[in-house]
């Protein structure tokens, strides 16, 4: 959101008023006031008539800051976001008047008294960003001025709906020569967010627009340090695309409040974030492997269904979940949470005998109650669903016929919403598919009073939360899966979530995979993504490359809109051997499976440290220059950098940082420090190893949950120097041994723990 025009003049209708000195600057218990009136104070008199803005800064946790930024201190509350590890700690606070200063942890906020303004934040006697001159503000719009500096997306009933504001409190920090800034939720655009305006404001608009699914009010920088916007409401950042030396955001009404949190890596700048929001639950290990749904309109039934499963086992190709899509239910029905009996007219029956055939099952919901289904009458009397002002229904026909939407702020609109969930879980349901939950209207009154801007992003909490409260009672800690596509600050502790609805190209595969990325970069640990693409038929070329990025991927969904996503649709039986769609997909759903040792460990730290599964090349390079802005290429975990293939033709350019890399599949070894460019077949991607890497890799190929310590290998690729490394495998029972690899020169050893049969060999000389 703009304000201005130019460095020296507003845009019209606006009224700035800027914080101008920190006039008085007062202890008050653990946190620090300061008086910032709105103009110099030379005379008593210059105090009369004059807006003053009261900044508070105090710290939930030990190495970070909160600013709380106030114009009335008598308005409303805003509604920030849950911060469960604000609650559990008590962090070291060190407060000195004399020079208004006050350090929590590592992380120092010091204020200068007198003009202008200035607000530094330093880490180990280095300022990390600093809030200046101009740059804590309040912003009075006329009405015009108002309506054109809200966001575009679908907030209510139609565009009249939407919220507009006459006050805007805005705060500025300081973006440093070469400092590049990641994350802000799932965004499909450039991964480095420098010079674009970004509206956090949930919205149903494809991986191909501006909007997001997934809107995270929280952003990282190569400098060491994140900030999160502690809003649930419509939060608007310019990133270098206003004040090109900052990056600025803004809130609508009295009260503004951030967190600054220090690294000094990304990855411990993550590390902090999670513990304050919230740290990824432990997902099951049969949740990696590959997914198969019925697609979004596609015809089907049971035979249907059965006829993908046989198809799979007769080719070998392992699977692992069947998903129903929409259409599990009846048609003007969604959600009536029953099945459609003219297609599955015995539907536990059917769960029984998928569950025979060792698949989980997964189904599809949303948070909306069609007029014609049963759960609506019974969500009408039960007063379960969200009310317009004058006390009607809010109802539209975006999505079905008479649609409403469940109220999760009212405690028993929840339990009954959960009691149509545990009804499936008990028929045999294992997983979610948790749709929708951007649409939410601004035109309401909630059952809770919560201000409605407040709820349009944060309802996604509420209905994901709803959800997987009663997955993890039915099946307990560590068993509970969603497949979610909306989300905010938070959200991560509720995985799995999957990047919307892409289009079947080359391009959207990119952008999907830069969605993601970002995603990393705003604390989620799991993420997947529909393969071949959601939209359109996939040309036979961009399904198998997208297979093999997919299997790479933290969780593997093969699901399309109006077309299967069975891999023999894509064969026409002219192709060389190992090279057809069903080959693809047998070689790299094979390959997770045997890598499963390795993954479910790397998918263990999202819950442990809250480092993501899938990592940006920042994230394990901060010190590389050369990473900066890639959005190509990837890490899963620490060990393994992969690269997928975006041409029909197999041409792929990528970068190595520096050190020995060795190619998993041919143990080509290579000096990195450089891009390399190549063709890849379809049955082979960019996949390489670092060196002083332990990958432990399992027996079996057919599935994704076993014993990984029986037969398990180790695959050693000791460095030059002298080192060792540690590693520990989990078996998804819980059953762990650990593994040290020592090396020196040509002399390697390792000593396990496992009472299993286990075997090692050396990768590299």
């Amino acid at each position: 959101m703009k304000f201005t025009d130019g460095f020296w003049q507003t845009r019209p209708g606006v009224t700035a008023l800027y914080a101008q000195e920190a006039y008085d600057i007062e202890r008050m218990g653990e946190s620090v006031r300061v008086t910032a009136p709105t103009r110099v104070i030379a005379t008593r008199g210059d105090t009369l008539n004059r807006p003053a803005l009261t900044v508070t800064l105090s710290s939930p946790l030990d190495g970070v800051i909160k600013v709380r930024i106030e114009n009335h201190l008598g308005s409303a509350h805003h509604r920030g976001f849950e911060m469960p590890g604000a609650d559990a700690s008590e962090p070291e606070i060190r407060i000195s008047m004399d020079e208004g200063v006050l350090t929590s942890g590592s992380l120092t906020a010091r204020i200068t008294a007198g003009s202008p303004w200035n607000l530094a934040f330093e880490s180990n006697g280095e300022v990390l960003a600093r809030s200046g001159g101009k740059s804590i503000g309040r912003m009075d719009l006329e009405t015009d001025a108002a309506i054109a500096v809200e966001p575009v997306g679908e907030v209510g009933a139609s565009a009249d709906g939407r919220p507009t504001a006459s006050r805007y409190l805005h705060s500025q920090l300081s973006l440093g020569v070469g400092e590049l800034v990641y994350g802000l939720g799932e965004r499909f655009g450039p991964l480095v967010k420098n010079g674009q305006s970004i509206d956090v404001w949930n919205a149903d608009g494809g991986t191909s627009s501006e909007q997001s699914y997934k809107n995270v009010p929280f952003y990282l920088t190569n400098r060491g340090y994140g900030v999160l916007v502690n809003h649930s409401e419509h939060v608007s950042f310019e990133v270098g695309s206003e004040t090109v030396e900052r990056v600025q955001f803004s809130v609508p009404g009295e009260v503004l409040e951030y967190l600054v949190l220090d690294g000094p890596t990304p990855e411990d700048v993550l590390e902090r974030y999670t513990t304050l929001t919230g740290r990824p639950a432990v997902v099951p290990a049969w949740s990696y492997g590959l997914w198969l749904s019925t697609s979004f309109t596609t015809d089907y039934d049971e035979k249907t269904v059965s006829s993908f499963i046989d198809g799979m086992i007769e080719r070998d190709v392992p699977l692992s979940v069947f998903h129903f899509d929409c259409f599990w239910m009846r048609e003007f029905n969604w959600t009536d949470f029953e099945w459609d009996s003219r297609v599955f007219p015995d539907p536990d029956g059917m769960l029984e005998r998928l569950h025979g055939r060792d698949l989980r099952v997964s189904v599809w919901m949303n948070p909306y109650i069609a007029q014609r289904g049963a759960a609506f009458d019974e969500a009408v009397a039960g007063d379960y669903l969200v009310k317009k002002a004058d006390g009607d229904i809010w109802q539209w026909d975006m999505w079905q016929s008479g649609m409403a939407l469940i109220d999760f702020t009212n405690p028993d609109a929840v339990t009954w919403y959960q009691s149509k969930i545990r009804m499936l879980l008990e028929q045999g349901v294992d997983a979610i598919k948790t749709d929708f939950g951007e649409r939410i209207p601004t035109d309401v009154v909630w059952h809770d009073g919560t201000d409605p801007a407040a709820m349009h992003n944060l309802y996604t909490q509420l209905y994901n939360k709803a959800v997987f409260d009663v997955l993890e009672e039915h099946r307990g800690q560590g068993e509970a899966v969603l497949f979610a596509r909306s989300a905010t600050a938070g959200g991560q502790q509720m995985p799995v979530h999957w990047g919307g609805d892409n289009s079947s190209s080359f391009e959207s595969m990119a952008e999907t995979l830069r969605g993601g990325l970002s995603l990393a970069m705003s604390g989620f640990g799991f993420w997947s993504h529909d393969i071949g693409g959601f939209e359109g038929m996939p040309e036979t070329s961009v399904f198998k490359r997208w297979v093999a990025f997919g299997l790479l991927s933290s969780h593997s969904r093969l699901h399309g809109s109006t077309s299967y996503r069975v891999p023999w649709l894509f064969d026409d039986g002219t192709e060389e051997p190992g090279q057809s769609a069903v080959d693809v997909t047998r070689t790299f759903a094979q390959l997770k499976n045997r890598l499963m040792p390795y993954l479910l460990q790397v998918g263990s730290e999202a819950q442990l440290k809250g480092l993501p599964f899938m990592r940006p090349m920042q994230l394990v390079f901060p010190d590389d220059p050369a990473v900066a802005y890639l959005d190509r290429q990837y890490m899963i975990g620490s060990q393994l950098l992969v690269a997928p293939v975006f041409s029909a033709s197999g041409d792929v350019q990528y970068y190595l940082p520096a050190g020995r890399w060795t190619n998993f599949f041919t143990n080509e070894t290579v000096e990195g420090g450089n891009w390399r460019t190549e063709t890849h077949a379809f049955d082979s991607i960019p996949l390489w190893v670092r060196d002083g890497s332990v990958i432990p890799l399992g027996a079996r190929t057919d599935r994704p949950d076993y014993d990984y310590l029986d037969g398990l290998a180790l695959a050693v690729y000791p460095s030059r120097d002298a080192g060792s490394r540690s590693v520990t495998v989990t078996t998804p029972e819980g059953v762990q041994a650990t593994f040290e690899a020592s090396w020196n020169g040509s002399d390697v050893s390792v000593e396990g723990n496992s009472d299993s049969a286990w075997t090692w060999h050396t990768v590299t000389e």
